[in-house]
């Protein structure tokens, strides 16, 4: 799962053009002749400021997009309460079972278009904003704004309420509510992210970056089992909360809105503005996106490969986006988990997700990066094909397969970061990392489209399966015969 975590370095200037400032080279090992000298290490307090960002937005993450307020959407809290009293008790298979069955499908297809949608609005303006932030000098401001519209945003969703008379009315508005949280949070994302080289330098880049990676996975197991235990599980939660109106839900959303509202502050008060950019005048809307193809244009010309590796990594992160976005849905409408076990489910997954990512290291350093990616998206395409054909084997089924999806997630998200950085020529990190960005913006619509259609298309929630791993089967098959030879 993506907790926001940086994709690395933000865009630094026109690197096609002559008289763009040149990116700093990493410092050399001291103590050599003619070395630049090392930069000044960044205090851990700042560091720490940083990466709490990561660890609130879990909260988005973890517990509005993923195992909470989406699995309630998409549940029977709202259906028509007749046809779910007619399918209580009714066998598998008979009318009444189907009619659920088959309203649930169709407000997980509508699930899929609203975050489809937004991934096309994020496509549109992501690039854009960053390099804008960046150019005015605002990239502190402009996080501060877009975190502080998803959290507005994310408290907005108490009220929507399972009301009888309302039923569709209250669900779109959810979805719509989800929509636009996505669309800010990763406007917000583009500037957290861009302000990653504000507090590492050449030498421990990739610790900070992974230490943010690390606090949203942990950020997300501790808020998902502080609200399994206050207002899940227990029929009576905190403050008297209970299921009734679907409160319990409510309350947990609430409370994920002052989560992440809280965990954001210490990066705007400790973390520097950045300057403006001093390598061009601030470009308006349209020079951004002329400057943007011509950025794609120069590296077609210059390292084609490298752009092809953009491109067919931009499809497969969608697709591993699509596992976890769309996997507690899945697993609720399917396969018949309740909230808490579904809850008790991401806990799991996001052990079993963070740990894989550790290990991965070995296995990327002894036998390569696009080794790792292969071997995570063959493992995802047969656990997620296998859930498809056992549907029906019931939650054991999806416990076991489900798990291992989640072990795949994270090794295939690291290794596509380290792949594309152990190639990078000295000077252009910026320039590629910002790139690398940019394009798995672009494609996150793809996995949404994909889900929705195909539930559609089979007219039953678990064939969005089928869309998703046809996602990750595209992601691999453009990743096949990418070949990127070190540059050192």
């Amino acid at each position: 799962m993506d907790n926001g975590a940086p994709q690395g370095h933000p865009s630094a200037g026109d690197p096609w053009s002559p008289a763009a400032a040149p990116v700093p080279r990493p410092a050399a090992a001291p103590g050599r002749a003619g070395d630049d000298v090392a930069p000044a290490p960044v205090p851990r307090r700042r560091v720490l400021s940083w990466a709490l960002w990561d660890w609130g937005s879990a909260a988005f993450n973890a517990v509005i997009t993923t195992f909470v307020f989406t699995v309630w959407l998409t549940s029977s809290a709202f259906v028509d309460p007749a046809v779910v009293a007619a399918a209580d008790g009714a066998p598998d298979g008979s009318a009444a079972a189907q009619a659920l069955d088959d309203a649930i499908a169709l407000h997980s297809e509508w699930l899929g278009w609203g975050i489809g949608l937004a991934g096309v609005v994020i496509a549109l303006l992501a690039p854009v904003a960053g390099s804008r932030s960046d150019d005015s000098g605002h990239r502190k401001r402009w996080l501060g704004v877009h975190t502080g519209v998803v959290v507005l945003v994310s408290a907005a969703m108490f009220l929507v309420r399972p009301a009888a008379d309302a039923l569709t009315a209250n669900l779109l508005a959810g979805i719509a509510l989800l929509a636009v949280g996505n669309v800010f949070f990763e406007l917000a994302a583009v500037n957290y992210n861009a302000t990653l080289t504000q507090v590492s330098t050449p030498r421990n880049v990739g610790r900070v970056s992974g230490f943010g990676w690390g606090m949203g996975y942990i950020g997300g197991i501790v808020l998902l089992a502080l609200l399994f235990v206050g207002f899940i599980a227990p029929e009576v939660g905190w403050f008297g909360v209970t299921s009734a109106d679907g409160l319990n839900i409510r309350a947990a959303v609430l409370t994920a809105a002052v989560w992440f509202g809280v965990f954001a502050v210490p990066v705007l008060v400790a973390v520097p503005e950045a300057p403006p950019s001093a390598a061009r005048a601030r470009d308006s809307f349209w020079q951004a996106y002329r400057r943007l193809f011509s950025d794609i244009a120069g590296l077609w010309r210059t390292a084609r490969h490298t752009l092809r590796f953009l491109i067919a990594s931009a499809v497969f992160r969608d697709g591993l986006a699509g596992v976890f976005t769309f996997g507690a849905v899945i697993a609720s409408g399917t396969f018949g988990f309740s909230t808490d076990q579904v809850l008790i489910f991401a806990i799991a997954a996001n052990l079993v997700a963070g740990l894989s990512t550790i290990t991965s290291g070995w296995f990327d350093d002894r036998f390569g990066p696009k080794a790792v990616i292969v071997a995570a998206l063959v493992g995802l395409l047969i656990s997620g094909t296998a859930i498809f054909g056992l549907h029906a084997g019931g939650k054991t089924v999806f416990w076991v397969l489900g798990l291992m999806l989640s072990a795949f997630v994270g090794p295939a998200q690291t290794a596509s970061r380290t792949m594309l950085a152990r190639v990078i020529p000295p000077g252009r990190e910026s320039e590629i990392f910002g790139l690398y960005a940019t394009t798995g913006r672009a494609a996150s619509f793809i996995a949404p489209v994909a889900f929705s259609a195909f539930i559609a298309f089979g007219g039953a929630q678990y064939w969005g399966i089928v869309g998703i791993m046809l996602v990750l089967a595209l992601g691999l098959a453009l990743l096949l015969p990418v070949r990127l030879a070190r540059t050192s």
